[in-house]
Protein backbone atom coordinates (compact mmCIF):
# COMPACT_ATOMS: atom_id res chain seq x y z
CA UNK A 1 0.00 0.00 0.00
CA UNK A 2 1.07 3.42 -0.84
CA UNK A 3 -1.03 5.27 1.18
CA UNK A 4 -1.93 3.87 4.60
CA UNK A 5 -3.83 6.82 5.97
CA UNK A 6 -5.63 10.38 5.49
CA UNK A 7 -1.95 11.83 6.67
CA UNK A 8 -0.68 9.66 3.68
CA UNK A 9 -2.93 11.24 1.36
CA UNK A 10 -2.93 14.64 2.43
CA UNK A 11 0.91 14.55 2.44
CA UNK A 12 1.34 13.33 -1.35
CA UNK A 13 -1.32 16.33 -2.31
CA UNK A 14 0.94 19.16 -0.10
CA UNK A 15 3.80 17.89 -2.10
CA UNK A 16 2.21 18.42 -5.37
CA UNK A 17 0.79 22.07 -4.03
CA UNK A 18 4.75 22.51 -3.32
CA UNK A 19 6.29 21.15 -6.20
CA UNK A 20 3.78 22.92 -8.52
CA UNK A 21 5.14 25.98 -7.47
CA UNK A 22 8.42 25.55 -8.06
CA UNK A 23 7.62 23.70 -11.64
CA UNK A 24 4.39 25.25 -13.00
CA UNK A 25 1.82 23.06 -14.75
CA UNK A 26 -1.71 22.27 -15.23
CA UNK A 27 -3.40 19.39 -13.05
CA UNK A 28 -6.82 18.60 -14.65
CA UNK A 29 -7.65 15.19 -13.12
CA UNK A 30 -6.35 13.17 -10.44
CA UNK A 31 -7.14 10.21 -8.29
CA UNK A 32 -5.02 8.66 -5.48
CA UNK A 33 -5.79 5.16 -4.86
CA UNK A 34 -4.14 3.19 -1.80
CA UNK A 35 -1.70 1.30 -4.06
CA UNK A 36 -0.84 4.19 -6.86
CA UNK A 37 -1.69 7.64 -8.33
CA UNK A 38 -3.29 9.12 -11.46
CA UNK A 39 -2.15 12.41 -12.57
CA UNK A 40 -3.66 14.50 -15.53
CA UNK A 41 -0.73 16.89 -16.48
CA UNK A 42 0.20 19.41 -18.99
CA UNK A 43 3.45 21.04 -18.31
CA UNK A 44 5.56 23.51 -20.77
CA UNK A 45 7.98 20.52 -21.50
CA UNK A 46 9.12 16.87 -21.05
CA UNK A 47 11.63 17.73 -19.19
CA UNK A 48 9.75 19.59 -16.48
CA UNK A 49 7.42 16.98 -15.69
CA UNK A 50 10.00 14.32 -15.10
CA UNK A 51 11.75 16.43 -12.80
CA UNK A 52 8.33 17.15 -10.69
CA UNK A 53 7.70 13.63 -10.98
CA UNK A 54 11.07 12.89 -9.13
CA UNK A 55 11.24 15.11 -6.65
CA UNK A 56 7.56 14.01 -6.00
CA UNK A 57 8.39 10.42 -5.66
CA UNK A 58 11.69 10.93 -3.73
CA UNK A 59 9.23 12.96 -1.26
CA UNK A 60 6.75 11.15 -0.88
CA UNK A 61 8.86 7.95 -0.47
CA UNK A 62 10.81 9.55 2.34
CA UNK A 63 8.01 9.99 4.22
CA UNK A 64 6.65 6.94 4.04
CA UNK A 65 10.21 5.81 5.31
CA UNK A 66 10.26 7.67 8.61
CA UNK A 67 6.55 6.72 9.30
CA UNK A 68 6.39 3.16 8.48
CA UNK A 69 10.10 1.99 8.77
CA UNK A 70 9.85 1.07 4.62
CA UNK A 71 13.09 -0.10 3.49
CA UNK A 72 14.18 -0.83 -0.06
CA UNK A 73 12.43 0.16 -3.52
CA UNK A 74 9.25 1.65 -2.93
CA UNK A 75 7.49 2.57 -6.32
CA UNK A 76 7.51 -0.92 -8.27
CA UNK A 77 8.49 1.13 -11.24
CA UNK A 78 9.37 4.63 -13.49
CA UNK A 79 6.02 6.47 -13.77
CA UNK A 80 4.18 5.93 -16.97
CA UNK A 81 3.31 8.90 -18.97
CA UNK A 82 1.24 9.27 -22.15
CA UNK A 83 0.39 12.24 -24.43
CA UNK A 84 -2.93 13.03 -24.66
CA UNK A 85 -4.23 15.62 -27.25
CA UNK A 86 -6.68 18.25 -26.47
CA UNK A 87 -9.97 16.22 -27.99
CA UNK A 88 -12.69 13.87 -26.61
CA UNK A 89 -10.13 11.80 -25.86
CA UNK A 90 -8.65 14.05 -23.05
CA UNK A 91 -11.80 14.07 -21.07
CA UNK A 92 -12.24 10.77 -21.19
CA UNK A 93 -8.98 9.96 -19.35
CA UNK A 94 -10.59 12.25 -17.00
CA UNK A 95 -13.34 9.48 -16.57
CA UNK A 96 -11.35 6.52 -16.69
CA UNK A 97 -9.13 8.81 -13.93
CA UNK A 98 -12.11 9.55 -11.49
CA UNK A 99 -14.27 6.24 -11.94
CA UNK A 100 -11.29 3.78 -10.62
CA UNK A 101 -12.12 4.22 -6.69
CA UNK A 102 -15.11 2.70 -8.36
CA UNK A 103 -14.14 0.22 -10.29
CA UNK A 104 -12.01 -1.10 -7.18
CA UNK A 105 -14.91 -1.11 -4.88
CA UNK A 106 -13.97 1.70 -2.46
CA UNK A 107 -16.94 3.54 -3.34
CA UNK A 108 -19.89 3.69 -5.21
CA UNK A 109 -20.26 7.24 -6.64
CA UNK A 110 -17.06 8.72 -7.98
CA UNK A 111 -17.83 11.90 -6.64
CA UNK A 112 -17.67 10.15 -2.72
CA UNK A 113 -14.31 9.45 -3.37
CA UNK A 114 -12.26 12.67 -1.44
CA UNK A 115 -9.05 12.37 -3.38
CA UNK A 116 -9.76 12.74 -6.32
CA UNK A 117 -10.46 15.96 -8.71
CA UNK A 118 -14.03 14.31 -9.29
CA UNK A 119 -15.91 16.30 -6.38
CA UNK A 120 -14.04 19.33 -8.24
CA UNK A 121 -16.27 18.70 -11.62
CA UNK A 122 -19.51 16.89 -10.20
CA UNK A 123 -20.01 19.05 -7.17
CA UNK A 124 -18.38 22.01 -7.73
CA UNK A 125 -15.70 21.75 -4.34
CA UNK A 126 -13.02 23.86 -4.05
CA UNK A 127 -10.15 22.18 -4.98
CA UNK A 128 -6.62 24.67 -5.63
CA UNK A 129 -4.77 22.24 -7.40
CA UNK A 130 -6.92 21.42 -10.48
CA UNK A 131 -6.88 23.86 -13.83
CA UNK A 132 -10.43 23.25 -15.24
CA UNK A 133 -10.71 20.81 -17.87
CA UNK A 134 -11.53 23.31 -21.20
CA UNK A 135 -13.82 20.49 -22.24
CA UNK A 136 -15.70 20.57 -18.96
CA UNK A 137 -15.84 24.73 -19.14
CA UNK A 138 -17.75 23.93 -22.66
CA UNK A 139 -20.26 22.02 -20.84
CA UNK A 140 -22.25 25.63 -19.75
CA UNK A 141 -22.02 28.99 -18.80
CA UNK A 142 -23.64 28.02 -15.77
CA UNK A 143 -21.98 26.26 -12.61
CA UNK A 144 -24.60 24.25 -11.54
CA UNK A 145 -25.56 22.67 -14.83
CA UNK A 146 -22.04 22.24 -15.86
CA UNK A 147 -21.38 20.18 -12.85
CA UNK A 148 -24.58 17.80 -13.53
CA UNK A 149 -24.08 17.73 -17.42
CA UNK A 150 -20.16 16.53 -16.03
CA UNK A 151 -22.03 14.10 -13.61
CA UNK A 152 -24.58 12.15 -16.46
CA UNK A 153 -21.43 12.43 -18.61
CA UNK A 154 -19.42 10.64 -15.55
CA UNK A 155 -21.93 7.39 -15.65
CA UNK A 156 -23.31 7.63 -18.93
CA UNK A 157 -25.16 4.14 -20.11
CA UNK A 158 -21.71 2.81 -22.08
CA UNK A 159 -19.80 3.77 -19.52
CA UNK A 160 -22.32 2.20 -16.60
CA UNK A 161 -21.97 -0.90 -18.29
CA UNK A 162 -18.21 -1.25 -18.13
CA UNK A 163 -17.06 0.52 -15.59
CA UNK A 164 -16.43 -1.99 -12.59
CA UNK A 165 -14.64 -4.03 -15.42
CA UNK A 166 -11.55 -4.49 -13.65
CA UNK A 167 -9.54 -3.91 -16.68
CA UNK A 168 -10.09 -1.74 -19.92
CA UNK A 169 -8.60 -0.75 -22.85
CA UNK A 170 -7.91 -1.78 -26.70
CA UNK A 171 -6.85 -6.26 -26.44
CA UNK A 172 -2.88 -5.31 -26.20
CA UNK A 173 -3.52 -3.59 -23.49
CA UNK A 174 -5.94 -5.34 -21.25
CA UNK A 175 -3.09 -8.97 -21.91
CA UNK A 176 -0.56 -6.36 -20.39
CA UNK A 177 -2.76 -5.23 -17.59
CA UNK A 178 -4.26 -8.92 -17.21
CA UNK A 179 -0.26 -9.53 -16.84
CA UNK A 180 0.43 -7.36 -14.45
CA UNK A 181 -2.18 -8.30 -12.06
CA UNK A 182 -1.13 -11.99 -12.48
CA UNK A 183 2.73 -11.04 -11.59
CA UNK A 184 0.98 -9.33 -8.65
CA UNK A 185 -0.63 -11.87 -7.27
CA UNK A 186 2.36 -14.27 -7.62
CA UNK A 187 4.57 -11.92 -5.56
Amino acid sequence: MVFRSDNDYRYFLDLIVKYKTEHPFELYHYCLMPSHTHLQIQTQNASDFSVFMKKLNLAYFHHYKKNYGWVGHFWQDRFKSQAVGKDGYFIQCGRYIELNPVRKGLTQKPEEWQYSSCSFYAQGQPDALITPDFLYEGLSGNALDRQSKYSSLLIDPIVEESYCKSIWGSDLQRYREGEKVHRKEKA
